[in-house]
């Protein structure tokens, strides 16, 4: 994939020049719905509170140097940052100028506490934030080979189990206080369930991520709690219980994750584009064309740019495109979480291609 010969977005100027000259030249503003073109022109105003819950992890990337050769040293370039699912959308949103909470546990540790820091520095409210002792703060190390993919994943996640259902008690009242509630399948699957049979306490929508194949099975089998539901074609399949023989597409799959409850679903594929499936129908949306440097967090900005656009009052669809720009314009950062991202950057870009 490419967008444009010039090489990644460096700087939000760029960013609009080079995506508006793409489009301009292919004609997609007229795929637009004209309330999305409209709002794009004035920028996405959003006017709903978010909360996130799950995720608050300690990032470590090392980028081989060359081919990697198993059970043996490989030359690679490292970095340090913070991450996490919900974390990550957290600081996404915040930095789109969303009202946002933040509830996760991490250590009694200087990681854990320059991480909560970094996150109120930006205006993120982390007052519900557990500071558990005996655990050292979520730590996830992620190897990438020289095309910049993910070859190795390794977690240290034994601190969400501290993150019990009773810790609901204490944080319902600012969940209650929110539009929306995105969380991650981080959490222990006793507090999902627990979060999701209080729902109809409160008036808040409900969005879930997945995180991976094997944490997507802490969902319950009834979804009906769930408003939105963010997966990959994987993990949807794993979900459902389907072995390899039986495999979905991501549509088929968004198709029977709705048939178990959930209200909308999102199936992503990466640069291949996601599954959308609502009361209305199926269909579906095209990835936005990028040039990754970096496609760790990219699935994170989508549900971040999502949540942003349906607090602006854009319909999925549309937020969906939204998400997809997030996440094209995060990948071609060398960031989880683009530390240049702001509403002004994104006001004068066109939508990517509509939904079909």
């Amino acid at each position: 994939m490419g967008i444009g010969a010039s090489g990644p977005f460096t700087t939000p100027q760029e960013a609009r020049d080079r995506i508006a000259s793409i489009f301009g030249g292919i004609g997609l503003m007229t795929a637009a719905s004209p309330a999305v073109t409209a709002n794009m022109a004035a920028g996405l105003v959003p006017k709903g509170r978010i909360g996130c819950l799950g995720g608050a992890v300690l990032d470590r990337k090392y980028h081989a140097r060359n081919p990697l050769i198993a059970a043996t040293s490989n030359p690679a370039r490292g970095s340090r940052s913070f991450g996490g699912v919900a974390r990550n959308v957290a600081e996404n949103l915040a930095r789109l100028g969303v009202e946002t909470c933040f509830v996760s546990v991490v250590g009694d540790d200087e990681g854990g506490r320059a991480l909560l820091s970094q996150l109120r520095d930006l205006g993120v409210d982390v007052s519900s934030v557990g500071l558990i002792d005996g655990h050292p703060t979520a730590e996830y190390v992620a190897i990438l080979g020289p095309d910049n993919d993910l070859a190795l994943g390794i977690a240290d996640m034994d601190v969400f189990e501290a993150f019990g259902p009773e810790m609901l008690d204490r944080i319902w009242e600012a969940l209650a206080a929110c539009d929306w509630v995105f969380i991650d399948c981080n959490l222990p699957a006793e507090t999902i369930a627990a979060l999701m049979a209080r729902k109809s306490e409160a008036r808040f929508r409900l969005a879930v991520d997945t995180v991976s194949s094997p944490k997507a099975l802490r969902l319950p089998e009834n979804l009906a709690a769930i408003d939105l539901l963010f997966t990959n074609v994987d993990e949807a399949n794993t979900l459902l219980g389907l072995d390899p023989a039986a495999r979905l597409s991501a549509t088929e799959a968004a198709v029977a994750l709705r048939g178990r409850g959930a209200a909308d679903v999102v199936v992503t594929m990466g640069a291949r584009g996601s599954a959308i499936v609502t009361e209305a129908g199926a269909r579906f949306q095209d990835a936005f064309p990028a040039r990754p440097v970096d496609i760790t967090g990219a699935g994170d900005a989508m549900i971040a740019g999502t949540l942003f656009a349906l607090v602006a009052g854009a319909s999925l669809d549309d937020a969906a495109r939204t998400g997809a720009l997030v996440a094209a314009m995060t990948v071609e950062s060398p960031f989880s979480v683009r530390p240049d991202l702001s509403p002004d950057m994104l006001a004068d870009l066109p939508v990517p291609p509509s939904a079909r």
